[in-house]
């Protein structure tokens, strides 16, 4: 399976949830939600922090040049370079979510920077020139941004509100040249080089706000999982923003791999929420049933349910002998002769997701064959529909699945060799189901498919919840860094807009 490829900076936007009274989108097209808890929340903005102040250093600074006037000196030219500021420490930051934006904020932070000065005095008579080097503490600083999201067509659409940037303290230590000049530097410069710091941080996040609104203008709307099938990852509506909160619905359904967007059918989606299951996990992903309706869909339109059993533990039974005195027709037109049963599913199987489990109805025909001449000869049909006991758990990053037989109904739908005796065939029919059918489907089942998550996302202690029409993961979220991304993709750079953090 391939990895659920949004590896875009959206969805760390969509972390920003909490798991009380967040509610599935009253929408056909919207199945699958997220949400996160205020330890996800915490989560994030500390790995935001990390990830911002390690790719905004160095920074360099444009270089400043002003003439001051030195007491009993007279005038002096000075102009400052190479500055650069190649250490920031953020003693706190914090993330707020208003009515219909998010504020990110890193206070109480300091900054180092470095710098070369020179000084020219000239008067009538002499011209005296020297230079040397500083250091720059910076205290007290805090910067912020304020963003707001919306749906554009199936994708989003980043705006900038606000960005700011305060410097409260600078502390410029000299080296080199004459101590008279020290003082006069200091007083000069102390605003200048609070304001150069302040606009290249503003400018900065400007730059990186823009990056990211082509980012998520880029979003893929499709996402591969096998050869077969996508998902549809479109936004159905506007995010919503609440109570330090923001939630995202996307379409999620299968889709045929490399078709349009359309969805397979049409479901009414009923209002549900996600109750606080576990609020000590970090996020939460709430999947519908008709998720998986359509994935079976789709795979049953591929022509993909359909198999061809020609061995079975007791493989006596598929030999016309053994049926001599219960089908006698059967024998006679096919005395000693090898049998293979075909399995078609009649109808996509059908999943019900209730309080505590969830079930699947799986209608499908065997026909029975024998093998006469080199050819296979249909020469019975029954419809079989199966009722079956459904689990899901998590795998990495996969929810992956698996099913048991409940119990099976099976009617004779037609016969070429006289009537079938449906409780003589009915042994073989559940050796097949149990021992053939059902780890066929076990085994593509255990592959599962990929949950929404960024690269170097992992889940870790998942828990899952049954409750009406909906799977709720809830899980703890763990980070490494994913050096395979395409270098677009980089964390650094998706978080470049955060550099002050």
């Amino acid at each position: 399976m391939a990895p659920f490829n949004l590896c875009k900076f959206i969805i760390f936007l969509s972390l920003f949830s909490t798991f009380t009274n967040f509610h599935v989108q009253s929408k056909r097209d919207g199945f699958i939600s997220i949400s996160i808890s205020e330890k996800g929340l915490e989560f994030v903005k500390d790995l935001l922090t990390e990830k911002a102040v390690s790719s905004l250093t160095p920074l360099e600074l444009s270089p400043i040049e002003k003439t001051v006037r030195i007491p009993l000196v007279g005038s002096v030219k000075i102009v400052l370079s190479n500055i650069v500021i190649y250490h920031i420490d953020v003693i706190y930051s914090d993330v707020e979510v208003g009515d219909d934006d998010i504020s990110i904020t890193a206070s109480k932070a300091t900054a180092n920077l470095s710098m070369d000065w020179k000084y020219t005095y000239k008067n009538w008579f002499v011209e005296v020139s020297d230079h040397g080097d500083a250091s720059v503490e910076v205290d007290d600083m805090k910067a912020s941004i304020e963003v707001t999201l919306k749906k554009q067509g199936g994708g989003l659409k980043l705006t900038l509100l606000e960005s700011e940037c305060e410097v409260e303290d600078v502390d410029i230590k000299m080296n080199g040249g004459a101590s008279w000049l020290y003082q006069g530097i200091v007083d000069a410069f102390s605003n200048h080089i609070e304001s150069a710091v302040e606009n290249a941080i503003i400018k900065k996040l400007n730059e990186g706000i823009l990056k990211i609104g082509t980012l998520l203008q880029s979003l893929p709307t499709q996402v591969k999982v096998d050869e077969t099938s996508a998902l549809n990852v479109t936004f159905v509506s506007n995010p919503t923003f609440s109570d330090s909160s923001i939630g995202f619905v996307i379409n999620g359904l299968f889709i045929p791999m490399n078709e349009s967007l359309s969805t397979p059918y049409q479901l009414q989606v009923s209002q549900s929420s996600i109750q606080s299951h576990n609020p000590a996990k970090m996020i939460a992903i709430a999947l519908h049933e008709d998720v998986f309706n359509s994935g079976s869909l789709v795979y049953f339109n591929a022509g993909l349910m359909q198999w061809r059993v020609e061995k079975i533990p007791d493989q006596s039974l598929l030999n016309t002998t053994l049926w001599k005195e219960v089908v006698p027709e059967l024998y006679e037109q096919f005395p000693d002769s090898r049998m293979v049963l075909d399995l078609l599913a009649s109808s996509p199987p059908s999943v019900h997701i209730f309080d505590g489990g969830m079930e699947a109805t799986i209608n499908t025909d065997v026909i029975v064959d024998v093998m006469s001449d080199g050819e296979v000869v249909p020469v019975a049909c029954g419809s079989v529909v199966i009722s079956a006991s459904g689990s899901v758990k998590i795998s990495g990053n996969n929810l992956t699945g698996s099913i048991e037989l409940d119990k099976f109904n099976l009617s004779a739908k037609w016969s070429k060799v006289g009537n079938l005796q449906i409780d003589v065939i009915r042994p073989v029919i559940s050796e097949v189901l149990v021992d053939v059918l059902l780890p066929r489907l076990n085994t593509l089942l255990v592959q599962g498919f990929p949950l929404p998550l960024i690269h170097g996302f992992t889940l870790e202690d998942a828990e899952i919840v049954y409750s009406d029409s909906l799977i709720t993961v809830s899980s703890n979220v763990a980070y490494t860094e994913d050096n395979r991304l395409p270098s677009k993709y980089i964390i650094r750079d998706i978080l470049s807009f955060l550099r002050f953090m």
